[in-house]
Parts: structure tokens; C-alpha cells; sequence
């Protein structure tokens, strides 16, 4: 697939899906509380494109195909979108712009804590992800970049903070998330290339 038709199918993506929830909340099918289920997905959907994000290192190294990385940078800029959309969201339909029940929902809710610290790391790492600050920061911005690790970290105890009383859902987004960490290990990802060209010699053999 060329890599301007990949980027074009997740722009749509990206962009399809919150309009798709907005219809649905419009025309009452989220339920008595829509805003809520709104804010629910759209803190969902950073934490699926974080993990997407985080996966195309390993893709890349699994399939040879560098239109992986070459989307990286979008993925995570759209992560970032939808967490600044959740945010948004939870400001107009949980608060309903009153901000003085915000110290309220911090005594209630603590986990919106850890939850606005990981949006300021997403706000980080989207403000210094253009050229200009890989320039300016040298290998640095490498080392900055690895706060994508304490941003998964955080956003997993976001969630498992919320959905205490079913953690079946949650277990699934942080076993991949587990697995993705894992990958990423030095030792690990020099491995995998290796693998695969004993796999495809004993397939060319065979």
C-alpha cells in the first residue's frame, strides 16, 4: 500500500469515528446519559490509537515495511486529538463548565490526577514531535519521547481506576500493552529480525 493512501485511510478513520458518536448521541442511541458514554469512548479511543501508536515499531520490524513508521508521527497526533476531545467532553458534559464543582470531582474522582497528568506528557510529546525539535533537541528528543511509557502507564490506571468493578476489558488493553513494552526492549526487537529469516529459511527449504 502506498504510504499517502495509508495516511488518507487513518485520517478518515480517525475522523469518521468521533462524528459517527456525535450522530449516535444526537439521536439518542448512547443511552439516558450521553455526554458520559461520549467521554467513556473518547478516552477509550486515545487509549487504543496510544497502543496502535506503539505498535508500529514492532510492525515494522516484523514486516519489513516502513510505511509503519511512516504514519507513526499521525497516529500519535491524533492520540493526542482525542485526548484533548475527551477532555472537552468531560468539561462540557460532566461539569457542564461549572468549574467549581472541578475540586468536588478531584476529591470524588482522584483518578482525574492521573489522567490530566497524562494528557500534559501527550501535550509534550505532540508539541516537540515536528522536525524543528528533533533538530533542536539532538538526542534528547529521543530520551523526551520515551515518556510515551509513563503516558501508557498512566492512562491504564486511568481506566483501571474507572471500570474497578469489571476488569475483563481492562486486562485485554494491558496485556497488549504489556506485550507492546516488551517488544520494544532492545534485546527483544534485535531478535525479531532474525527470527523471521530463519522462518523464511526453513519455509524456502522446506
Amino acid at each position: 500500500m502506498r504510504y499517502p493512501i495509508w495516511r488518507a485511510s487513518v485520517f478518515i478513520a480517525a475522523v469518521v469515528w468521533p462524528l459517527y458518536w456525535l450522530y449516535e448521541a444526537w439521536s439518542s442511541a448512547l443511552g439516558p446519559d450521553p455526554g458520559k458514554v461520549l467521554v467513556d469512548r473518547l478516552g477509550l479511543g486515545t487509549l487504543i490509537l496510544l497502543l496502535v501508536t506503539l505498535g508500529m515499531t514492532p510492525l515494522q520490524k516484523l514486516s519489513g515495511w516502513a510505511g509503519w513508521i511512516a504514519v507513526r508521527r499521525q497516529l500519535g497526533l491524533w492520540c493526542f486529538a482525542y485526548v484533548v476531545l475527551h477532555l472537552a467532553a468531560y468539561c462540557v458534559f460532566v461539569l457542564g463548565l461549572d468549574w467549581s464543582q472541578l475540586g468536588v470531582e478531584l476529591r470524588k474522582r482522584p483518578y482525574i490526577i492521573v489522567g490530566t497528568l497524562g494528557f500534559l506528557c501527550l501535550l509534550i510529546l505532540a508539541v516537540t514531535s515536528n522536525r524543528y525539535s528533533q533538530r533542536r533537541l539532538g538526542v534528547r528528543w529521543k530520551k523526551l519521547h520515551r515518556l510515551v511509557y509513563v503516558i501508557l502507564g498512566l492512562g491504564l490506571l486511568h481506566m483501571l481506576w474507572i471500570v474497578r468493578a469489571d476488569l475483563k476489558e481492562w486486562a485485554i488493553y494491558a496485556s497488549i500493552g504489556a506485550l507492546l513494552l516488551v517488544l520494544r526492549i532492545p534485546p527483544v526487537m534485535r531478535r525479531i529480525p532474525r527470527l523471521i529469516a530463519k522462518k523464511s529459511l526453513s519455509a524456502t527449504k522446506a
